[in-house]
């Protein structure tokens, strides 16, 4: 069953989803606005499937997984190794699902930061990734998960340590921050160089990358302490497709801070900046 959503909005854009009797579409905790009365909300810690995040299946948690002890206790197992995945990934602990009762609903739905949404559907053949924090909501179809980059890539770029994976089929919407470009790197032979803070999601079969901005010279020393970009850029190889976001998380602090009369920032971009407080 095909989610209806409609994102409307500009600066803060939100999604009104309106779910068929008995359909189900769940949230990150945080990102609820409204609903209408005949559709009920509950608050869970497991994933739609009611097991690790990425696993197979679809189904809404809380049903008999069978087994009868055994299956309990798997199910448990699994629930708690996917809280344990997003507690280390810095993500909500719980999810909060919907569903329409005795007719259709409308629930509504939004990202934390001025900018866009997108809707991104799902046919069970390529997984999307996406930054950490960009899932706003998803059909019970649709299987959220955590993917780990690797220490060295992590480590090198920040921002791309922890994924979001969603695999299944379904519609899943996310959320970034200012104008959203879609992009595919086959158009730009093969490869494209980003701001870490800038990749906002990508399909399965996308090589996504850190590398350090420039050599150990003179010029890579610029480029890294004046340039405003730090030591890294990702890379974005292959050929699918890649939304990329105008604004990032650091630019928008560093904003506020100068706004604030806390900028300790001065002319060596982030490198050497400083946080007020």
């Amino acid at each position: 069953m095909t989610l209806q959503q409609e994102i409307v909005g500009n600066a803060m854009q939100m999604a009104v989803v309106n779910l068929s009797p008995g359909q189900t579409v769940y949230c990150e905790a945080g990102k609820f606005l409204f609903k209408t009365v005949n559709v009920t909300m509950e608050t869970r810690l497991g994933g739609p499937s009611g097991g690790p995040a990425g696993g197979s299946g679809g189904q809404p948690q809380g049903g008999s997984s069978g087994g009868g002890m055994g299956g309990m206790l798997r199910q448990a197992m699994g629930t708690a190794m996917q809280v344990g995945q997003r507690a280390l990934a810095g993500e909500s602990l719980a999810f909060q699902y919907f569903t329409a009762q005795g007719g259709e609903g409308t629930v509504g739905f939004a990202g934390v930061l001025p900018g866009e949404m997108r809707a991104l559907e799902l046919d069970g053949t390529r997984a999307w990734f996406a930054e950490k924090d960009a899932f706003v909501a998803a059909e019970s179809t649709v299987e959220f998960g955590i993917a780990f980059q690797g220490g060295r890539t992590g480590m090198k770029g920040g921002e791309g340590f922890v994924l979001e994976k969603f695999t299944g089929r379904g519609t899943v919407i996310i959320a970034g921050a200012g104008n959203f470009i879609d992009l595919d790197p086959a158009d730009f032979g093969g490869r494209i160089e980003v701001d870490t803070g800038c990749v906002v999601a990508f399909e399965e079969g996308i090589r996504y990358g850190v590398q350090r901005v420039g050599g150990l010279n003179r010029q890579g020393v610029m480029n890294a302490v004046f340039g405003g970009e730090g030591l890294s850029l990702a890379t974005l190889e292959g050929s699918g497709r890649v939304i990329l976001q105008s604004l990032t998380i650091e630019s928008l602090a560093n904003a506020l801070r100068k706004a604030q009369g806390g900028d300790k920032q001065g002319p060596t971009g982030g490198l050497f900046s400083t946080n007020a407080g």
